[in-house]
């Protein structure tokens, strides 16, 4: 394979790669580690998002190739290898009452169904760790929680030698993480960036927003300050799905860097001792490669417990 540890990416829809933990792909790519991004649908029921895209009737017919190409061109920014799962957009519902989602969409797919599809890709790239989002989604899109569910069956299933025998040979992840970008330690910071260097601010409703919501516990801080230019380019590939002039590239780079130089992550499991907060995804996992496979090869299954510290916890 390689001699460096492996991370496993897995998104909803092709841009999320790009809007969340884009910077932290950078900096491991770099580095020489092998990243690989599942996007679980084809984001064909995204909406146009870019204004001067909105009304370009060759790209509203052909949205599944355009989005296609615009995802090859951030994998590449990336320099991340890519999986299609293969599942549809589940679209996002609006209206009171909500409607139905569409039949045979990815949010309606049966929980075995598409945890095998992605067990065959863990048990085939073989990560040391995965991202992926928490049991809200990050925010509450059909596919975004999906996308935790499928995940963490997966990450458990991949590991077990009587789950989808056919699917490949055994293999457990060591770590898991939830993508924590958007979370209002970020936000404030950002806005109070803004503030400094005499900016309007894009975040005051943000933080009106979330001041009443409960936070979550954020283990992990990636310095990835240096990757953000790259990050942006990323997401500009998505051309349809981000407006160029928008709010998201409204706070100059060196605002960002100088207010919040990271990004951010929730350790949801560990089967290996680690020290909170940590500054390396890697982090506990052995340096040595083939220690680190052959610890993914034959450690048991534990939800992570941790109180400063996490341990590994084999199920009753």
């Amino acid at each position: 394979m390689t001699d460096q540890l492996r991370l496993l990416a897995v998104h909803a829809h092709p841009d999320d790669e790009s809007s969340k933990g884009a910077a932290t792909t950078l900096r491991y790519t770099a580095a020489g580690h092998p990243v690989t991004v599942v996007s679980c649908t084809g984001g064909e029921r995204g909406d146009v998002l870019n204004p001067r895209l909105q009304d370009d009737a060759q790209v509203l017919r052909n949205i599944v190739e355009v989005r296609r190409r615009e995802m090859a061109r951030a994998q590449e920014i990336l320099g991340v290898d890519h999986v299609w799962l293969g599942f549809v957009d589940s679209g996002l519902p609006e209206g009171d009452p909500l409607p139905a989602l569409p039949d045979g969409c990815f949010a309606l797919e049966p929980l075995e169904v598409t945890t095998e599809a992605l067990v065959r890709v863990i048990r085939e790239v073989r990560p040391h760790v995965v991202t992926t989002y928490d049991e809200n989604g990050g925010y509450p899109h059909p596919d975004h929680i999906m996308t935790h569910r499928v995940t963490m069956a997966a990450v458990e299933a991949a590991g077990d030698p009587e789950r989808f025998e056919h699917a490949g040979e055994p293999w457990r992840p060591l770590k898991v993480y939830y993508n924590s970008g958007f979370n209002p330690e970020r936000i404030e910071a950002l806005h109070a960036g803004c503030e400094e260097a005499g900016l309007d601010s894009p975040y005051a409703e943000w933080i009106e927003r979330m001041k009443d919501r409960p936070r979550r516990r954020l283990t992990t801080r990636i310095e990835a300050a240096d990757f953000f230019e790259g990050r942006d380019e990323a997401l500009r590939a998505h051309a349809t799905q981000i407006d160029p002039d928008g709010w998201f590239f409204s706070v100059p780079l060196e605002v960002q860097r100088k207010a919040y130089p990271y990004e951010d992550y929730e350790l949801a499991v560990s089967l290996v001792p680690t020290e909170i907060p940590e500054s390396d995804l890697f982090a506990g996992i052995p340096t040595d490669v083939a220690a680190a496979d052959e610890l993914a090869r034959t450690a048991s299954w534990a939800r992570m417990e941790y109180d400063g510290r996490v341990e590994a916890k084999e199920n009753a």
